[in-house]
């Protein structure tokens, strides 16, 4: 009975592997890893040192201390720096995805969308006009035969 059931949950997860979305996602974990790899590169090869020009070259060392004194692993510490870090990478990554991904990919489906929009407007003008020659043929051919048609002539 399990030997039956086997094939079918096979066949199963393959066709879950094939669904185009979970390709997609695939794609989007490896773009996204890659994409981090850069984004941290940037922070710590250029936001760090421009920060390091005021103050610490590493936003981790930035904090302040809620209690008295914070000396000796005493006291209540709060590293706002590498929280400053991760808001500055999340928005740095959000960046390099809108401008290199969202928005060309946006203008391209727009121009996309325009082109198919112009060619469906070129066929019905093509339709209407070819209609149109129709019915001059027909009335051309009624009037050469001395017929009338449409109580117009």
């Amino acid at each position: 009975m399990s030997k039956k059931q086997d094939p079918s949950v096979w066949q199963g997860f393959k066709a879950f592997l094939m669904r185009g979305n979970v390709v997609d996602l695939a794609v989007a974990v490896v773009v996204g890893a890659a994409f981090t790899n850069i984004v941290n590169a940037v922070v710590k090869g250029v936001i760090n040192p421009v920060v390091g020009a005021i103050g610490t070259k590493n936003l981790d060392h930035y904090s302040s201390c809620l209690s008295s004194s914070c000396q000796g692993g005493q006291g209540i510490e709060i590293a706002w720096g590498s929280v400053l870090g991760a808001a500055l990478q999340f928005v740095i990554t959000a960046a390099v995805v809108y401008f290199l991904m969202v928005l060309p990919m946006a203008k391209f489906l727009a121009r996309q969308e325009a082109r198919k929009r112009a060619k469906e407007g070129a066929q019905e003008v093509m339709e209407v006009t070819e209609l149109q020659v129709l019915k001059e043929i027909r009335d051309e051919l009624v009037a050469q035969r001395g017929g009338t048609h449409g109580g117009g002539r």
